[in-house]
C-alpha cells in the first residue's frame, strides 16, 4: 500500500511544497502566460503531476495513472454531464425562438445592460448556484447575457466574477455540510461564521459587474441599484445563515436581492443605458473594460453555441422590441421555472432527497481502492468513485429538458439531434475538464496537495491571514468549494488548534476563500468559454479574472486575520 509523506524531497517541507506546486505552476503558466489551449495545458499539467508523484513522492506508476483515470472519470460524470445538459437545455429555447422572448422579457425589468448583468449573472446565477452548482450557473447565465447583446468574452468574464459570493452555500449548502461532517464541528456553526465573511464580498460584487460591463462610467451611473442589490443579498445571506437555514441561504438571498432590484427600479432609473447598449452592440468582440491589455480581439464564435445566438445578440439593439405578456411571457421563463422546481423538489423535499441519495452507486476504483493511505495512515476514501446517476444536477437538468421538450412540443427527434450536436460542440471542453480533474486526483492521492497545505499552515498565528488561501487553492485546482473543504477542512482545524486560533473560524475561512478560487478554476473557465462559443480562449479569461480573484482574496485574508483578533466581536 502506498502512503504519502509530507516532506519527500530531502526531508524539507518547503522544498517538497515547491516541487508539489510544479503541476499547478505549469497549468497557470501555460494558460495565462503561453496562452496554450486549455486541453493541452491540462494534459501537460497532468503529465507533470504524474512525474512528480512517481519521481518525487515515490508513488507507484500504476497507482499514479489509476489516480488520473479516476479523476478523469469524475470529470466526465458528473461535471461534463452537467455542462452538456445545461447547454442542451439552453439550445432547446433557441431552436423554438423562446429565448428571443426571454431576452425581450428582461427589458420589462430594465433596458440597461448593466442592470441586466446584475439581475442575470448575480441574482439568477446565485439562485442556480443554490440549486445546482457545479458549473451550471456559469453555463446558463453566460449564454443568457450573450443573447442580450454581450460579447462572448464580456459575458463569460461577467458570469465568472458573479459566481463568487453564492458558492459557499451552493447546492443547498453542500460545501459547509461537507466541512462539518469532516471536522465534527456543527455545520450550522460553520455556516454562521461563513455568513459573517462572504456577505462582505457580496456587497461589492454587483459593483464589480457593472464595472466589467461599462467601466467607471457604469459604476458612476448605476452604483445605487448595484449597491442595493449587493446590500440586500449580503443582509439576507447573513440573516439566513445565522438565524434561519444554512441550506436555504442562497435561495433566500438571491430572491430577496432580485425583488429589491425590481422594486428599486420602479423608484429610480440609471442614466446612460442607451449609450451602454449601443456600445455593446457596436463592438461585440471587444473585451470587457479591465480585461487584459493588449490581448488579441476575440475571434468569431468557434462553437455552434456562439453562432446560434449571434444573430440575436448582434441585432439586440436594432430590432424593434415587441411587448410580450401573458402566456408567451410565462413560456419564455418556463425552462428556468422548471429548473427551479425540479431542483427544489430534489433538494428540499426530504423523502425525495433521501430516495435520490439512495441511488448513488459507490464503485471501488479497480486496482486503486484499498491501495492508498492518507498521510495519517488511514485508507483513503477518495478511491471509491461515487456515481450519483439519478441525483446528479446533470440528470436533473436532463429531466428539466425533457419537461421543456414536452411543454414546447419539440419533436423528440429534434431534441435528440440537439443533444448530439451539443456533445460534438463540447468535445474539447470534455477533454479539458477530464484533464483538470485527473490533475486534482493525482495531486491529492500522491500527497502533493497536502504538502502544499501543510507548508502554508506552518506559519503559526500568521496562518489566520493565509487560511483563506488554502480554500482558494483547493477550489482553483478542483473547481469545487466542496472538494476544497474535503481537502483542507481537517488541516485547517488541526493548524488552528496548534496556533491557538479558532478552528471554526479557519474552517469557515477555507470555505470563504474557496469562493474566490472558483472564477479562475480551469474547469469553470472551460465551462464559461465553451458555453459562449470561445473554446480555446480560457487563457484570456484567466488573465481577465485573476486580478479580481486575487484582489478579493486579499480583502478576505485581511478580514479573517482581523476576526481572529481585534474584530473577534464580529463572530458568533
Amino acid at each position: 500500500m502506498y502512503q504519502p509523506h509530507l516532506s519527500p524531497i530531502a526531508g524539507s517541507l518547503a522544498l517538497s511544497a515547491l516541487v508539489a506546486a510544479l503541476p499547478l505552476l505549469t497549468l497557470f503558466v501555460l494558460l495565462g502566460g503561453v496562452r496554450l489551449r486549455a486541453h493541452w495545458a491540462g494534459l501537460a499539467s497532468v503529465a507533470v503531476a504524474v512525474v512528480v508523484a512517481i519521481a518525487g513522492y515515490h508513488m507507484p506508476a500504476r497507482l499514479a495513472l489509476l489516480s488520473a483515470g479516476e479523476g478523469a472519470g469524475f470529470g466526465l460524470f458528473p461535471i461534463v454531464w452537467i455542462l452538456v445538459t445545461a447547454v442542451w437545455l439552453y439550445q432547446l429555447t433557441v431552436v423554438t425562438g423562446r429565448f428571443e422572448d426571454l431576452r425581450q422579457a428582461f427589458h420589462l425589468i430594465s433596458d440597461d445592460p448593466r442592470v441586466q448583468a446584475v439581475i442575470i449573472a448575480f441574482c439568477f446565477g446565485g439562485l442556480l448556484e443554490a440549486l445546482a452548482g457545479f458549473g451550471a450557473p456559469v453555463a446558463i447565465t453566460g449564454v443568457m447575457l450573450m443573447a442580450l447583446g454581450f460579447s462572448p468574452f464580456r459575458a463569460a468574464l461577467t458570469v465568472l466574477v458573479a459566481n463568487t459570493a453564492p458558492v459557499a452555500f451552493g447546492a443547498i449548502g453542500i460545501p459547509i455540510i461537507t466541512a462539518g461532517g469532516l471536522t465534527k464541528i456543527p455545520y450550522t456553526e460553520i455556516g454562521a461564521y461563513v455568513g459573517r465573511q462572504t456577505p462582505l464580498l457580496a456587497l461589492f460584487v454587483p459593483l464589480l459587474l457593472v464595472a466589467l460591463v461599462d467601466g467607471r462610467r457604469g459604476v458612476r451611473q448605476t452604483w445605487p441599484v448595484a449597491l442595493v442589490c449587493g446590500a440586500v443579498f449580503a443582509l439576507a445571506q447573513f440573516t439566513s445563515s445565522n438565524f434561519l437555514s444554512v441550506e436555504l441561504t442562497d435561495i433566500i438571498a438571491s430572491l430577496a436581492a432580485l425583488a429589491a432590484v425590481v422594486v428599486f427600479l420602479r423608484l429610480w432609473q440609471p442614466r446612460g443605458g442607451e449609450q451602454a447598449r449601443t456600445e455593446l452592440s457596436a463592438a461585440p468582440d471587444q473585451q470587457a473594460p479591465g480585461g487584459p491589455a493588449g490581448s488579441a480581439p476575440a475571434p468569431g464564435p468557434a462553437a455552434a453555441v456562439g453562432t446560434r445566438i449571434r444573430p440575436a445578440a448582434s441585432g439586440a439593439t436594432q430590432a424593434p422590441r415587441e411587448v410580450i405578456a401573458g402566456p408567451r411571457l410565462f413560456m419564455a421563463f418556463l425552462p428556468y421555472l422548471v429548473v427551479i422546481a425540479v431542483f427544489s423538489v430534489a433538494n428540499l423535499v426530504k423523502p425525495v432527497q433521501r430516495a435520490l441519495a439512495a441511488t448513488t452507486a459507490d464503485i471501488p476504483w479497480p486496482g486503486l481502492d484499498g491501495q492508498v493511505l492518507t498521510v495519517a495512515g488511514k485508507v483513503s476514501a477518495t478511491t471509491v468513485y461515487h456515481l450519483p446517476w439519478l441525483s446528479s444536477p446533470g440528470t436533473l437538468l436532463l429531466l428539466s429538458g425533457l419537461l421543456v421538450t414536452a411543454a414546447y412540443r419539440i419533436p423528440p427527434a429534434a431534441a435528440a439531434r440537439e443533444f448530439g450536436a451539443t456533445l460534438v460542440k463540447l468535445r474539447w471542453a470534455v477533454l479539458t475538464i477530464a484533464a483538470v480533474l485527473a490533475l486534482a486526483y493525482v495531486m491529492n492521492l500522491s500527497g502533493q496537495t497536502i504538502t502544499i497545505g501543510s507548508w502554508i499552515a506552518g506559519t503559526g498565528t500568521a496562518f489566520a491571514f493565509l487560511s483563506p488561501v488554502l480554500g482558494w487553492l483547493g477550489t482553483a485546482v478542483t473547481g469545487s468549494d466542496t472538494s476544497a473543504n474535503a481537502l483542507f477542512a481537517t488541516l485547517q482545524q488541526t493548524a488552528a488548534a496548534k496556533a491557538g486560533l479558532s478552528p471554526t473560524l479557519l474552517v469557515a475561512a477555507n470555505t470563504s476563500g474557496g469562493v474566490l478560487g472558483k472564477m479562475i478554476s480551469p474547469q469553470n473557465l472551460t465551462i464559461a468559454a465553451t458555453a459562449v462559443g470561445l473554446a480555446g480562449r480560457e487563457s484570456d479569461l484567466l488573465r481577465g479574472a485573476i486580478r479580481w480573484s486575487l484582489g478579493l482574496l486579499l480583502v478576505l485574508c485581511a478580514l479573517v486575520y482581523l476576526q481572529s483578533g481585534v474584530l473577534a466581536g464580529m463572530l458568533p
